[in-house]
């Protein structure tokens, strides 16, 4: 946080896919005062990358006002979008650099919203190195995955 300012959520967030396409599943884990909470989904049809992005702004929209926020992903994808890309793509009228589609542009324009709203502190944290709470938001990526892959 800027100045060192205490936040006043920490969030962990993680997607899953089974095949890339395929059914995918994306958690997220909201800490404030000492609760938490834990929301998860999944999309019969989609990438690893989307649900990276679906779980960190699923995550932003559930805070019911602004916030002062710690965001941890273990996607390079997301922290690097949204630190480094996103101003560039959106100076250039949402096109990469060699002037293509940006890819997922439907979720990074919904990220964009969400994080306005918010003091956001983008970390990053190496997956599947045992840290505890990356473990339970894949853990909550792969419910999501789940119960999309039980549906009838």
């Amino acid at each position: 946080m800027k100045g060192g300012a205490t936040p006043d959520v920490v969030i962990y967030t993680d997607g899953a896919c089974r095949g890339n396409p395929g059914p995918g599943g994306w958690g997220a884990i909201l800490m404030a005062k000492g609760r938490e909470r834990e929301i998860w989904g999944g999309e019969p049809a989609t990438t690893n990358n989307r649900m990276e992005l679906t779980a960190a702004i699923q995550a932003l929209e559930a805070l019911n006002r602004p916030c002062r926020v710690e965001l941890h992903t273990d996607s390079k994808y997301v922290q690097s979008g949204i630190t480094e890309w996103l101003p560039l793509w959106k100076a250039r009228g949402w096109r990469t650099m060699t002037k293509g589609a940006v890819k997922n542009e439907d979720l990074w324009r919904r990220l964009d919203t969400a994080r306005l709203r918010h003091e956001v502190d983008w970390r990053w944290v190496k997956g599947h190195a045992g840290h505890e709470h990356n473990e339970r938001a894949d853990a909550l990526a792969r419910r999501g995955l789940e119960e999309v892959e039980a549906r009838p």
